[in-house]
């Protein structure tokens, strides 16, 4: 579900309630921004739009559930394809299978942290009525190989999205991501000399692929030093190995899941069963580690600025992972001030992971705006 500053890992597998010494590392590591709130959301000069989910229309949030239920995970999983990449198997889902129709861009999902393709369920039928949906589980994650001793990073996820577009879409397309997905989606966008990408769309986009990523802000620098050493820690088999089996537990993640989720009645028995099961795959013990201690990658401060492309960034207010008010918000609730062709919304009562959390309030700026996507 998606980790600088991150902090853009919602569904992080760490324990919130069974020890406060855990708990507290956990929030120094993924949510250190938050020790430093900056200033309220009510202060912003810039032109946001924020979007009261008391005041959406219940009939028509209510006709979109009855006109079209969420994917259930089965299908998502019996109808899913594999593609090899660079020697490792990656798995990808369409929807629908066959559409002939090409006067629409298709659309590319990328998930966060820890999540995978059925994390998209509550959003692939409404977007597949006027496009194809592509969604992929990146190395690492979902059903996706993960490889022992493998170096993960931002680069190697960019490079397998470009790669994606171009050996299975073959089309120009728009790429949606959320959190990790958010950044991975960005980097490949401002890499693409290959025209494969034609809008891009950020729900809560994270600062880095942990929280060692710097968005100019000292306060964040002073805790670098407790981060190096909280690596260190994971980077012992034995702790890393206990901390991963407590987080991994289902009450551990509904507890998790609850904690980054404004609308708590989507933190089902299908979400903790999307982001418990693929943490018991061989391999995605090592992943973890990989990139929670890993470099965090290029910074969207450095590659926004250069991307023309048409830009939706959707934020949740209630996001305790990349806060609105901390670094990483600050700077991209001040983008469209600066740059013509990035458009922002602030979705209020709205946490990290908007397209499960309140998938209504999403598609109701997300649709229109794909609708006046330039043709490519």
């Amino acid at each position: 579900m998606g980790m600088a500053v991150n902090l853009a890992a919602p569904h992080i597998f760490l324990p919130t309630s069974s020890s406060i010494t855990v708990r507290k590392q956990y929030n120094l590591m993924y949510n250190s921004q938050n020790f430093f709130k900056i200033s309220s959301c009510s202060k912003f000069k810039n032109p946001i739009r924020v979007i009261n989910c008391s005041k959406v229309s219940t009939a028509s949030v209510s006709t979109e559930k009855e006109a079209l239920l969420p994917l259930k995970v089965s299908e998502i999983n019996e109808k899913c394809k594999k593609w090899v990449w660079k020697g490792y198997t990656i798995n990808y889902f369409v929807y629908p299978e066959i559409n002939n129709d090409t006067s629409n861009p298709p659309l590319l999902l990328i998930h966060g942290f820890g999540a995978s393709i059925a994390h998209w369920r509550r959003n692939i039928p409404i977007l597949a009525q006027s496009y194809t949906v592509y969604a992929i589980d990146l190395l690492g994650f979902g059903a996706s190989d993960k490889p022992a001793g493998f170096a993960y990073s931002m680069e190697v996820w960019a490079e397998l999205i470009l790669d994606f577009l171009d050996e299975i879409v073959r089309r120009p397309a728009v790429l949606v991501g959320n959190s990790v997905g958010s950044l991975a989606c960005v980097i490949a966008a401002a890499e693409s000399t290959r025209s494969l990408v034609q809008g891009l769309v950020l729900l809560n986009c994270a600062g880095g692929m942990n929280n060692k990523a710097i968005v100019d802000d000292w306060r964040i620098k002073l805790l670098l030093p407790l981060l190096w050493f909280f690596d260190f820690l994971l980077k012992q088999k034995g702790i890393a190995s206990y901390l991963f089996d407590r987080v991994r537990k289902r009450d551990s993640l509904r507890n998790i899941l609850s904690s980054v989720y404004g609308n708590k009645d989507n933190v089902d028995e299908d979400l903790v069963e999307i982001i418990k099961k693929p943490a018991e795959d061989e391999g995605a013990l090592d992943a973890f580690v990989s990139i929670v201690t890993g470099p965090p990658g290029p910074n969207p401060v450095q590659l926004i600025p250069k991307i023309t492309l048409p830009v939706l960034v959707l934020w949740g207010d209630q996001d305790p992972f990349t806060p609105i008010d901390g670094p990483v918000g600050k700077y991209f609730s001040s983008l469209p001030s600066q740059l013509p062709n990035v458009n922002l919304f602030l979705l209020e009562g709205v946490g990290h992971c908007p397209h499960d959390d309140r998938p209504d309030l999403v598609h109701e700026k997300l649709l229109p705006w794909l609708a006046n996507l330039p043709a490519s």
